[in-house]
């Protein structure tokens, strides 16, 4: 009886390691199952982060790339326009300038001694009132008498500079101030410095 009880206690004893066993494979197979699923899903997730976070470089490295030229194409715009200003400028001081009462005077003793003569009414200039007076009438009557026509000397404050002509008692008139030959010489440099800035 004795024998009897150690072989079924040995058997119990063997069917309870064994079902241990059996039981610990089978925990052991879910859990290395669920950590392959765990790692599987977390390398998953790692790829789709890895590419969205390459994605999102592109689009940032595309879009600051896009900003970078427009604010280079800005820059160039500003620069070329601040350019044009300063050339501008510098014209209008020089045309200015050329335009003093000394050469103001040969400028229009020349033109109504060169045209005078063919003009079918009085030649009427117009400049501003402080060239009128340094100017003076008595270059005119000189004039007067070489062309045999009459000659109005006008002012107006709307000219800074330069003189305004006319050879048929103010219908029509050459516009001769500052401003505007400041701004025939500056269109006539624009393409120039067109040029230039563009090889820039």
């Amino acid at each position: 009886m004795a024998e009897e009880l150690k072989e079924l206690l040995e058997k119990i004893n063997e069917e309870g390691v064994k079902a241990a066993e059996e039981k610990a494979a089978e925990i052991r197979n879910k859990a290395e199952s669920q950590a392959r699923s765990i790692i599987e899903d977390a390398n998953d997730r790692a790829r789709d982060i890895v590419e969205s976070a390459g994605r999102r470089v592109a689009d940032m490295e595309a879009g600051g790339k896009a900003a970078l030229a427009q604010a280079s194409r800005d820059m160039l715009i500003s620069l070329r326009k601040e350019i044009t200003a300063m050339l501008d400028k510098i014209v209008a001081s020089h045309v200015h300038k050329a335009l003093e009462h000394g050469e103001l005077a040969k400028i229009i003793v020349a033109l109504v001694r060169e045209h005078g003569k063919e003009a079918e009414a009085d030649i009427i200039v117009t400049m501003k009132k402080d060239d009128l007076d340094k100017l003076g009438r008595s270059f005119l009557a000189e004039l007067r008498d070489e062309i045999k026509k009459g000659i109005t000397l006008g002012s107006s404050d709307e000219i800074h500079g330069g003189f305004m002509i006319s050879y048929d008692n103010g219908k029509s008139y050459y516009d001769f101030t500052d401003k505007a030959i400041a701004k025939y010489v500056s269109y006539g440099l624009r393409p120039k410095l067109a040029e230039i800035l563009n090889s820039i």
